[in-house]
């Protein structure tokens, strides 16, 4: 279970910003569910949570809704809340809807970024760079966290941001529960330095490109995955 410690920063992140506490509970229960600190197959406590994450019924109910239609978490009458599995089957197709989705971003981001965004683009190219050399997952976590937010800030299209966030919410679940045995961390890595680099150079084709090869590489060590587990 997330710490109470990891709540209240969490929480004070989300008042800085400005968001309501359905927003913040729905933020909150994400992340647990996505690091799998609420494992597929888990029971939700609607009373535990309010417990240990101090909101009332409604917020933690609208969170609990928003998680459902985006398929996080089911909502079973008189059963309460369960996280959903992940459906190993479904992963390429949805690796096909995200391809699409990340080209219009990395394209659009690369064209419209101005002189102070793209100065972080490089820092974040290098983070991943570090990422790749030191072999360290947490540091990749943090940039590609920082890096995927400032993509969709930079892209200014409301409508790719709202269908990017399930995909790379069920993206992130198949990491946690996969990629340590299954991925290349210093070539996933590289890959999106190459993308953010392309971003920072205002290179709209370059960033399309490499957004591409990420995809490629994404959509291969899926293929890995599901062949050994059954899957293909």
């Amino acid at each position: 279970m997330i710490t109470e410690e990891q709540i209240k920063a969490l929480q004070s992140e989300m008042e800085g910003n400005g968001e309501n506490q359905a927003q913040m509970a729905y933020r909150i229960l994400e992340e647990m569910i996505v690091t799998l600190k609420l494992p597929p197959g888990s029971k939700i406590s609607e009373k535990a949570l309010n417990r240990s994450l101090g909101f009332g019924r409604t917020p933690l109910r609208e969170a609990l809704q928003r998680l459902a239609i985006e398929g996080n978490v089911k909502i079973m009458p008189r059963s309460g809340v369960i996280v959903s599995e992940i459906d190993l089957a479904d992963q390429l197709n949805m690796i096909e809807v995200r391809r699409e989705l990340e080209k219009i971003i990395a394209g659009r981001a690369a064209r419209l970024a101005m002189e102070d965004q793209r100065a972080v683009f490089l820092k974040l190219a290098e983070g991943f760079e570090r990422a790749a050399e030191t072999n360290d997952s947490a540091i990749f976590i943090e940039t590609d966290r920082d890096f995927n937010s400032l993509c969709i800030e930079t892209a200014q299209n409301k409508y790719v941001s709202y269908a990017i966030g399930p995909i790379e919410a069920q993206t992130r679940r198949f990491w946690y529960l996969h990629f340590k045995r299954f991925g290349d961390l210093a070539r996933v890595s590289l890959l999106h330095a190459h993308i953010a680099r392309a971003i920072a150079a205002n290179d709209e084709a370059g960033a399309r490109e490499a957004s591409d090869r990420l995809i490629d590489y994404v959509e291969e060590y899926t293929r890995k995955t599901l062949q050994f587990m059954g899957g293909l």
